[in-house]
């Protein structure tokens, strides 16, 4: 064994060999042992005034010690204390008027004297209507040097638009200020986007470059006609939106004017802008059809079926949900008929139906009917088939204008197509008609443009 027990065995061959181990251990261990002298250091060297000066003025230590980091350098001769920082001859800068704002006080929190921002308010209402300035608004605002330090500095120049149209500059002349005018020509040619409607409409229409606003009309608009679940990504979306373009390279894009699905090139549904409200409507809405106004119940109102009865995704609530009615399109104002002879029972506020009216019919069927703009029938009253209780609108949880209409039988909501139904025919304007087909074509011949660019 290299390492006996020195405790047994004493004085044979056997316990010699591990003692002599043992003390070679000890001397190589001593050889070893480290020296425990102490370091010498860098001899100091010696520095002159400058020099300590400039290490204090950039060591970082404590306030409590004399340091100066954080407040200023200490004075050198390269560096002076100046008791005051002296002040730039002019200051360009730029503000923005915000919601519920006023010219004068945006003008102030600027930096612009009381007397120059009343008088820049007094100039520019002389040509725009102080109210007609979208919040929103840029100014560019130049600023010159005071003598006074406690004194504001005064306006030598302020520039913005208040129209896409037109841009206006006030400068310092002489010894006051002078307005200038700048009339922007403007191009009003509509914009064109299509694309596929792919994975996601809204993406896919943004993607493109629709503005998010024109996107958001145009899904209402669609789900007048057409319900989601029925438009497939291989889909073609077709939107055209009024659009500016100033000489001067700005662009902006306005209200949507048409909204269409396309399928293998042949359209599924086509709107428009129409009407003094703005709303949007199809050449069968407008053009009416169907039979003559005979058999057990009437249409509730001049249009197409465009949600059916059951379990659907809700368009604003985004949850699949029960659809207790059938939707109907119908363009805003639009009359609302009694579906046959009845008792009011039911006039008001009726939560996400909006403004709603329930008949009731005798022997356990009633009728209701949702989103109207304006309601025409009191409590209690009686009304006969085919007489005006309403108007289409689009109130409480509506994604655009038109009929919610259910059925109800022993209380229980049951498919208003089940019950047999004719189409009311709606009188129609043979020149509206002819005006509503020209502004289609005059927008379908637009050809689809670039993209809007700034306005993404």
């Amino acid at each position: 064994m290299l390492a006996p027990d020195l405790a047994e065995n004493v004085g044979s061959a056997g316990w010699f060999c591990g003692l002599s181990l043992l003390v070679g251990l000890i001397a190589l261990a001593i050889m070893f042992w480290p020296r425990f002298a102490p370091l010498e250091a860098a001899p100091l060297v010696s520095l002159d005034e400058a020099s300590l000066v400039e290490f204090r003025a950039q060591s970082l230590r404590s306030l409590s010690t004399g340091s100066t980091q954080g407040r200023h350098f200490a004075e050198t001769d390269a560096v002076i204390r100046l008791a005051a920082a002296p002040e730039r001859p002019e200051i360009r800068l730029s503000a923005t008027i915000g919601e519920n704002d006023s010219l004068p006080r945006m003008l102030q929190r600027a930096g612009v004297g009381s007397g120059d921002a009343e008088q820049v308010a007094a100039m520019v209402a002389s040509t725009v209507p102080l109210s007609d300035i979208a919040p929103g608004t840029r100014f560019a605002i130049t600023l010159g040097s005071r003598s006074n330090a406690s004194d504001p500095r005064p306006l030598l120049s302020i520039g913005f638009r208040p129209r896409f149209d037109l841009a206006l500059s006030i400068s310092r002349q002489g010894g006051g200020l002078a307005l200038a005018r700048k009339a922007i020509a403007i191009d009003v040619t509509p914009l064109r986007v299509q694309g596929l409607v792919g994975s996601s409409l809204y993406r896919s229409a943004r993607a493109a470059g629709a503005p998010p606003s024109a996107v958001q009309d145009y899904l209402r608009a669609i789900d007048q006609a057409l319900p989601f679940e029925e438009i497939a990504p291989t889909d073609t979306f077709d939107l055209v939106v009024s659009y500016k373009h100033a000489a001067d390279g700005a662009g902006e894009a306005g209200d949507l004017l048409y909204a269409g699905v396309l399928r293998s090139g042949q359209p599924r549904a086509q709107l428009l802008r129409w009407g003094p409200d703005g709303s949007f409507t199809s050449l069968a809405d407008l053009a009416g059809g169907g039979q003559a106004d005979t058999g057990l119940f009437g249409a509730p109102v001049a249009g197409h079926v465009t949600s059916g009865f059951g379990m659907r995704r809700h368009p604003i609530l985004g949850y699949v949900r029960m659809h207790s009615g059938i939707d109907f399109a119908a363009s805003w104002g639009s009359p609302i008929y009694a579906a046959t002879d009845g008792r009011v029972q039911y006039v008001g506020w009726h939560g996400g139906h909006g403004n709603y009216v329930r008949l009731d019919h005798g022997g356990g069927i009633a009728t209701g009917y949702g989103h109207m703009s304006r309601i025409a029938v009191a409590p209690g009253m009686m009304v006969r088939r085919g007489q005006i209780i309403g108007y289409v609108g689009s109130t409480g949880l509506s994604t655009g204008a038109h009929l919610h209409y259910e059925v109800y039988r022993g209380g229980q909501a049951v498919d208003p197509l089940s019950v047999r139904m004719v189409q009311r025919r709606q009188a129609v304007d043979p020149k509206q008609v002819a005006a509503f087909k020209a502004r289609l074509q005059a927008l379908l011949s637009v050809r689809p443009g670039a993209v809007l660019g700034a306005q993404r």
